[in-house]
Formats: structure tokens, C-alpha cells, sequence
């Protein structure tokens, strides 16, 4: 249950009396008592902060009065602090701190501003950092929701947690509202050395300002910023850039189609050789499963590219110049389009044949089963035979190692003979096939 205003002022009161009374009495190593008490009730009230979130304990610290309010802020830990600061409000954080201003601590927020044609990058490490600059890209790289908030406030805009976003209509995921604010949330491919994945970014267009929400950082965005920074007329307004880090997502993707021929090239040289070991097999099958998971991963990033770039098209907002750059990221990611089929065609058949193999190294065992089967069946026969009482009144006067050795020389020689006739007639079938 979160606490009240009411609660922590009647707390902090309660503390304040049973401090007093303690004080004022009379008592054997009475500082001894006053730091237990003391250090009982700073316990009590910083476990009931822990308990709470930033934004609660912002409310709370606003709600109280500003002795309270200064009594409570003593004990917020100091790792928290600065996650606070941005929830009180700016009398209330005055009061407290003074001129102190919250920070962006963990997360990346870069303002982009274009000069001579180039964008220049301005990091956001505060609030004073957005103020007077005229940005046609945002881009939000793990911020909190304080930060959102704030960021989102400064610009009149409200933002979400790009990971909360997990609608997949389209009337959620591409929508333009009221005031002409278009919302696009697209996957973006994050494809690393044994683990490629979907990274969710959200993309507001607002007034002439694109702002990027994502919590991961991504190869498509640190090579739009490189171009941007190098290249003069590479962009020229916000809707260019959006547009730029589509191209560029569907560049990585064809980046990663290339890995992925490459390494069933591999593959399919193993496959197609003589031998495979059922090690060599299974070894095969992670490899070409792994490809066939990220071949699927692409085709769908590619295909939910494509959606976003439909609907600004569709929005009509638009310039002649960028709705050719649209059309041409378009035709890129139908010829994507087909080399994943392909791909998918090609890791189908790479694993109809590993599984080939693996039935014929199994055919291999239930035929050498098979033939030592053949071979002692004749063997088994003698030896019930030499079990039975006949054998010993046939061999009555023969000493018995003498006649127990010669039955087992007998034995194996018949069990060679098998073998050998059963080789003889396998290597006939198989100059047979060959003619």
C-alpha cells in the first residue's frame, strides 16, 4: 500500500514527539538511548521509501511541508536523488537543493541541429541543454520516464516506453493525430554474433522535430549519424532522416542476408560431402536452425519496414524528392523479399539432407546389426546343438577338449564363411549399380 502525505507527516510528527520526550527525561547513558531511538526511526522511514517509486516519493515531498519535506529528503539515498529531482516540482526542488538541477544520468539523449547543410550532434545532460536550440532530430536512447516526461514536456508531447508498445494493429502502431503529430513504432534488426534479435523504436513527427524512443543502441542509427555529420545536403529536415534510418535498416538487413549465404555456403559444402558424423550432423542442424531464425527475423523487420514506409506514403506528407527516396526503399525490400525465400528454400533443403545423412549413418548400424545377425545365426544353431546330450554320445571316446575345440574351429570357420559370402554378394550389387 503507498504511503499517504498524511501518513509520512504523522510519522515524521510521532518521531519528532518520542525524540523530544527522550531528550527532555533523565536516564542512565541517556545519548546512548537517543541514538537507538534515533537510528529506529530513520530505519523505519527509510524502509518506507525504498518501498516506493520516484514519482511517488516526487508527490509526496510536494504534498508535505518544507520542514517535512526537507527531513524527508535527508534520508533518500543518494543514488536516487537525482530520479527524484525530476518528479518534485521547481519551487519544491529550490527549496531543497538549492540551484542543484537533475541530470540525464544512464541514458543518451542527443539533439540534432542542422548546420551548413550537416547535422550537428549536442548531447542533452540537462535541463538547460534543450533550451534555445532549434533540433530537427531527438533521439531518446534509454531514458527514463522522468526524462520522457520531461523532454516530452518541454516539446508539448507525451512519450511512452518504446517496450510497451506491443499492439501489433496498425491503427496503434501508425497513427497521425489531431494535431498532426504522426506516430510510427517500427522493429529495428539488432543482429550480433549468436544472437540477433527485434529492437521495438518509437518515432514521433512533431512540428519539425523527429524524436527517436528505443532502449538499445543500434548500427542503423550510429551509421545515420556519422553520414549526417560528414556528408553535406545528406538530410534536410526531419521527415529525411526518418526516411534515411529506414534505408539504412533495410541496408543492415541485406548486410545480414550476405552473412547468412556465406554461412550456408559453408554448410552446404559439409553436407555434400562424402561422410558426416552424427556429431558433424547435429553440429550442421544448430548451425542452419540459427540462419533460419534470422532469415526469419529479417523478413519480418523488412516486411514491418515496409508497413511504416506504406503509410507515409499514404499520409501525404511527402516531397516529390522523398517520396522517390520512399518508392526506392520500396523496390529494395522486395528484391530482400525474394532472397529470403530463396533462403528459406535453401535451408530446407540443407536440412532435408543433414537428416538424410543422419538416417543413413542409422541404416549403416541396423545393416552391420543385421549381418552379425546373419553371421551367428548358424553359430547359435551349433552351439544348441553342442549343448544337447547327443553331442556328447556322438563324441563318446574323443576327449573332451579335443572334440569341444573342434566344434569351436568349426563354428568360426562357418561364421567367416557367412561373412565372407554376405561381402561377395554386397560388392556384386554394388559393380552391378555402377554398370
Amino acid at each position: 500500500m503507498t504511503a499517504t502525505a498524511e501518513q509520512v507527516s504523522e510519522m515524521l510528527k510521532k518521531q519528532k514527539r518520542v525524540a523530544g520526550m527522550v531528550h527532555n527525561q533523565t536516564m542512565p547513558r541517556q545519548e546512548v538511548v537517543e541514538t537507538l531511538v534515533q537510528r529506529q526511526h530513520l530505519a523505519e522511514l527509510q524502509n518506507m521509501l525504498a518501498q516506493l517509486s520516484a514519482a511517488e516519493v516526487g508527490s509526496l515531498l510536494d504534498a508535505l511541508s518544507v520542514d517535512e519535506a526537507q527531513l524527508l529528503w535527508q534520508q533518500i539515498a543518494v543514488a536516487r536523488q537525482n530520479d527524484i529531482l525530476w518528479e518534485v516540482s521547481d519551487a519544491r526542488r529550490e527549496l531543497l537543493v538549492g540551484d542543484r538541477e537533475p541530470v540525464f544520468n544512464e541514458s543518451q539523449i542527443n539533439a540534432f541541429v542542422l548546420v551548413a547543410g550537416k547535422l550537428q550532434q549536442m548531447a542533452v545532460a540537462g535541463r538547460k541543454s534543450l533550451e534555445g536550440i532549434s533540433p530537427i532530430w531527438i533521439d531518446l536512447l534509454g531514458a527514463s520516464k522522468a526524462e520522457r516526461h520531461y523532454v516530452g514536456a518541454h516539446f508539448g508531447l507525451s512519450f511512452s516506453d518504446p517496450d510497451d508498445i506491443t499492439d501489433l494493429e496498425a491503427s496503434s502502431r501508425y497513427r497521425i493525430e489531431e494535431n498532426g503529430e504522426i506516430h510510427l513504432h517500427s522493429n529495428f534488426l539488432l543482429d550480433k554474433e549468436g544472437d540477433s534479435r527485434s529492437v521495438p523504436v518509437a518515432f514521433i513527427l512533431h512540428q519539425g522535430i523527429l524524436f527517436s524512443l528505443r532502449n538499445e543502441e543500434l548500427p542503423v542509427f550510429r551509421l545515420q549519424r556519422r553520414r549526417a555529420r560528414t556528408q553535406i545536403g545528406y538530410v534536410s529536415d526531419c521527415t529525411d532522416v526518418l526516411l534515411d534510418l529506414y534505408g539504412a535498416d533495410v541496408e543492415y538487413s541485406a548486410d545480414s542476408l550476405e552473412d547468412i549465404y556465406g554461412t550456408l555456403g559453408k554448410v552446404g559444402r559439409q553436407v555434400l560431402s562424402e561422410t558426416i558424423s552424427d556429431r558433424e550432423a547435429a553440429a550442421i542442424l544448430g548451425d542452419i536452425a540459427e540462419e533460419e531464425d534470422l532469415n526469419g527475423r529479417i523478413r519480418g523487420n523488412i516486411l514491418d519496414t515496409q508497413r511504416a514506409i506504406n503509410y507515409l506514403i499514404r499520409s501525404k506528407t511527402l516531397t516529390t524528392t522523398q517520396f522517390d527516396d520512399a518508392r526506392q526503399i520500396l523496390r529494395n525490400i522486395d528484391s530482400l523479399n525474394s532472397h529470403t525465400s530463396f533462403l528459406f528454400d535453401k535451408i530446407n533443403f540443407l536440412m532435408d539432407a543433414t537428416i538424410g545423412f543422419i538416417n543413413i549413418n542409422q541404416n549403416k548400424r541396423i545393416n552391420q546389426l543385421t549381418v552379425f545377425g546373419v553371421v551367428f545365426t548358424p553359430i547359435n544353431i551349433l552351439a544348441g546343438m553342442g549343448g544337447m546330450s547327443e553331442f556328447s554320445m556322438m563324441t563318446q571316446g574323443i576327449p573332451w577338449p579335443l572334440a569341444y575345440g573342434g566344434f569351436l574351429l568349426g563354428a568360426g570357420l562357418i561364421g567367416v564363411s557367412t561373412f565372407l559370402l554376405l561381402k561377395h554378394l554386397e560388392s556384386r550389387q554394388i559393380r552391378a549399380k555402377k554398370v
